[in-house]
C-alpha cells in the first residue's frame, strides 16, 4: 500500500468498516495496535489478532452496522472523529475516536462513548 495520509488511512478503515470487509479494515492497523477507552490507562483492545477477532465476532457479524462521520480534525498524526454508530441498538450511539499514527499505520485508538460510563 502506498503511504497514505493519516486522514486517508481514518477514511480507508471507515470505509472498510462500513463495507464489513475484516481484511480490508485489518491492513489500516499496525500489528500491535491498541485500542483505549479511557479513562482506563490499559488498552481493551491489544494486537492485530485480538483487534480482528472482536470486529469479526461483535461487529461484523452484525447486518446493519455502520458508522457516519459527523465532524473530523486533523493534527499532524492524530486524526479525531465524531461519529455516529448505527446497528448497535434502536438508537444511533455517538462516539468520539482519537486515532494516531505510526510508520504509516493507524497504532492507537482511543474511544468516547457519549453519555456513557467509559472505563
Amino acid at each position: 500500500m502506498p503511504q497514505l495520509s493519516a486522514e486517508q488511512l481514518v477514511q480507508g478503515q471507515l470505509d472498510a468498516y462500513n463495507a464489513h470487509d475484516l481484511e480490508g479494515f485489518l491492513t489500516f492497523f499496525s500489528d500491535d495496535v491498541r485500542l483505549y477507552r479511557p479513562p482506563a490507562t490499559t488498552p481493551i483492545l491489544s494486537g492485530k489478532a485480538e483487534f480482528g477477532h472482536f470486529y469479526a465476532s461483535e461487529r461484523f457479524n452484525v447486518p446493519t452496522l455502520r458508522a457516519e462521520v459527523v465532524k473530523r480534525m486533523v493534527a499532524g498524526n492524530k486524526v479525531i472523529d465524531q461519529e455516529l454508530i448505527f446497528g448497535l441498538g434502536d438508537e444511533p450511539r455517538q462516539v468520539m475516536v482519537v486515532f494516531e499514527i505510526k510508520a504509516g499505520l493507524i497504532h492507537s485508538m482511543w474511544s468516547f462513548a457519549a453519555d456513557q460510563e467509559q472505563g
